[in-house]
Protein backbone atom coordinates (compact mmCIF):
# COMPACT_ATOMS: atom_id res chain seq x y z
CA UNK A 1 0.00 0.00 0.00
CA UNK A 2 1.45 3.46 -1.21
CA UNK A 3 1.88 5.83 1.42
CA UNK A 4 0.45 9.58 0.65
CA UNK A 5 2.97 12.51 1.27
CA UNK A 6 1.88 15.98 2.50
CA UNK A 7 3.32 18.71 2.06
CA UNK A 8 2.54 22.82 2.65
CA UNK A 9 4.76 25.17 0.90
CA UNK A 10 4.71 28.85 0.08
CA UNK A 11 5.44 29.56 -3.43
CA UNK A 12 8.93 30.61 -3.03
CA UNK A 13 9.48 26.95 -1.47
CA UNK A 14 7.43 25.14 -4.37
CA UNK A 15 9.78 23.54 -6.66
CA UNK A 16 9.35 24.05 -10.25
CA UNK A 17 8.77 21.05 -11.16
CA UNK A 18 5.85 21.29 -8.50
CA UNK A 19 4.80 23.91 -9.55
CA UNK A 20 3.56 23.17 -13.22
CA UNK A 21 2.48 19.93 -11.72
CA UNK A 22 0.07 21.58 -9.66
CA UNK A 23 -0.64 24.15 -12.44
CA UNK A 24 -1.21 21.05 -14.48
CA UNK A 25 -3.60 19.32 -12.28
CA UNK A 26 -5.53 22.57 -11.60
CA UNK A 27 -6.18 22.97 -15.35
CA UNK A 28 -7.02 19.21 -15.51
CA UNK A 29 -9.73 19.79 -12.85
CA UNK A 30 -10.95 22.98 -13.42
CA UNK A 31 -10.77 23.56 -16.78
CA UNK A 32 -11.09 20.33 -18.76
CA UNK A 33 -12.71 17.93 -17.18
CA UNK A 34 -15.53 21.00 -15.41
CA UNK A 35 -15.45 22.10 -19.34
CA UNK A 36 -15.20 25.91 -17.77
CA UNK A 37 -12.65 27.81 -19.86
CA UNK A 38 -11.39 30.26 -17.34
CA UNK A 39 -7.95 32.24 -16.47
CA UNK A 40 -6.75 29.65 -13.79
CA UNK A 41 -3.90 31.53 -13.74
CA UNK A 42 -4.52 34.57 -11.29
CA UNK A 43 -1.64 36.39 -9.54
CA UNK A 44 -2.84 35.09 -5.94
CA UNK A 45 -0.68 31.52 -5.71
CA UNK A 46 2.75 33.96 -5.04
CA UNK A 47 0.59 34.96 -1.54
CA UNK A 48 -0.92 31.18 -0.60
CA UNK A 49 0.31 28.62 0.99
CA UNK A 50 0.20 25.65 -1.22
CA UNK A 51 -0.99 21.88 -0.06
CA UNK A 52 -0.17 18.84 -1.78
CA UNK A 53 -0.67 15.32 -1.06
CA UNK A 54 1.12 13.09 -3.57
CA UNK A 55 0.99 8.97 -3.76
CA UNK A 56 4.10 7.46 -5.45
CA UNK A 57 5.15 10.91 -6.36
CA UNK A 58 1.98 12.18 -8.53
CA UNK A 59 -0.14 14.77 -7.36
CA UNK A 60 -3.22 13.24 -5.86
CA UNK A 61 -4.83 16.17 -4.10
CA UNK A 62 -4.10 20.12 -3.32
CA UNK A 63 -5.89 22.87 -2.17
CA UNK A 64 -4.62 26.52 -1.30
CA UNK A 65 -4.54 28.30 1.55
CA UNK A 66 -4.92 32.20 2.02
CA UNK A 67 -4.65 33.98 5.73
CA UNK A 68 -7.35 36.74 6.64
CA UNK A 69 -6.92 40.12 4.43
CA UNK A 70 -5.69 38.53 1.11
CA UNK A 71 -8.75 37.16 -0.54
CA UNK A 72 -11.32 38.31 1.84
CA UNK A 73 -11.18 39.50 5.47
CA UNK A 74 -11.59 36.13 6.64
CA UNK A 75 -8.78 33.60 5.74
CA UNK A 76 -9.94 31.01 2.80
CA UNK A 77 -9.19 27.84 1.25
CA UNK A 78 -9.22 27.40 -2.32
CA UNK A 79 -9.05 25.73 -5.41
CA UNK A 80 -9.50 22.50 -3.67
CA UNK A 81 -9.40 19.46 -5.62
CA UNK A 82 -8.72 15.39 -5.49
CA UNK A 83 -7.25 14.10 -9.13
CA UNK A 84 -8.90 11.25 -10.58
CA UNK A 85 -6.30 9.02 -9.61
CA UNK A 86 -6.83 10.20 -6.16
CA UNK A 87 -10.73 10.13 -5.99
CA UNK A 88 -12.94 7.48 -3.95
CA UNK A 89 -10.25 7.24 -0.96
CA UNK A 90 -11.47 9.84 1.10
CA UNK A 91 -8.34 12.31 0.31
CA UNK A 92 -10.80 15.17 -0.25
CA UNK A 93 -11.66 14.91 4.06
CA UNK A 94 -7.98 14.39 4.68
CA UNK A 95 -7.14 17.81 2.66
CA UNK A 96 -9.89 19.90 4.18
CA UNK A 97 -8.92 18.58 8.07
CA UNK A 98 -5.03 19.37 7.12
CA UNK A 99 -6.18 23.17 5.61
CA UNK A 100 -8.11 24.02 8.64
CA UNK A 101 -5.86 22.25 10.91
CA UNK A 102 -3.25 25.02 9.94
CA UNK A 103 -4.94 27.80 9.44
CA UNK A 104 -6.57 27.09 13.00
CA UNK A 105 -2.37 26.55 14.22
CA UNK A 106 -1.85 30.50 12.05
CA UNK A 107 -4.50 31.84 14.53
CA UNK A 108 -7.13 31.93 12.13
CA UNK A 109 -10.19 31.79 13.53
CA UNK A 110 -12.69 32.74 10.80
CA UNK A 111 -12.68 30.95 7.08
CA UNK A 112 -14.23 32.01 3.70
CA UNK A 113 -14.88 30.00 0.46
CA UNK A 114 -16.33 29.92 -2.55
CA UNK A 115 -17.90 26.39 -2.88
CA UNK A 116 -19.26 24.64 -5.84
CA UNK A 117 -22.98 24.18 -5.22
CA UNK A 118 -22.56 20.47 -5.15
CA UNK A 119 -20.29 20.10 -2.84
CA UNK A 120 -22.19 21.91 0.05
CA UNK A 121 -22.93 19.56 2.17
CA UNK A 122 -19.26 17.96 2.16
CA UNK A 123 -18.32 21.56 3.55
CA UNK A 124 -20.94 21.72 6.10
CA UNK A 125 -19.70 18.44 7.56
CA UNK A 126 -16.41 20.40 8.49
CA UNK A 127 -18.30 23.27 9.89
CA UNK A 128 -19.12 25.72 7.11
CA UNK A 129 -22.69 27.51 6.75
CA UNK A 130 -23.84 28.76 3.54
CA UNK A 131 -23.88 32.64 3.31
CA UNK A 132 -25.20 33.69 0.03
CA UNK A 133 -27.61 32.31 -2.36
CA UNK A 134 -26.42 30.15 -5.06
CA UNK A 135 -24.80 32.10 -7.75
CA UNK A 136 -22.98 31.49 -11.25
CA UNK A 137 -18.74 31.24 -11.15
CA UNK A 138 -17.87 30.83 -14.74
CA UNK A 139 -20.87 28.49 -15.37
CA UNK A 140 -20.71 26.55 -12.58
CA UNK A 141 -23.19 27.32 -9.21
CA UNK A 142 -21.76 28.43 -6.14
CA UNK A 143 -22.52 29.90 -2.74
CA UNK A 144 -20.16 31.58 -0.41
CA UNK A 145 -19.48 29.40 2.98
CA UNK A 146 -17.85 30.54 6.39
CA UNK A 147 -16.55 28.76 9.30
CA UNK A 148 -16.11 30.26 12.28
CA UNK A 149 -14.03 28.69 15.48
CA UNK A 150 -15.67 29.25 19.10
Amino acid sequence: MSQLKWTCQTFEQLSKEDLYLILMERVNVFVVEQACPYPEIDHRDQDALHFIAKENGTIVAYCRIFQSGIMYKEASIGRVLVTQAGRKKGYGKILLSKALEKLSELGETSIKIQAQAYLKSFYESFGFKAVSDCYDEDGIPHLDMVKKER
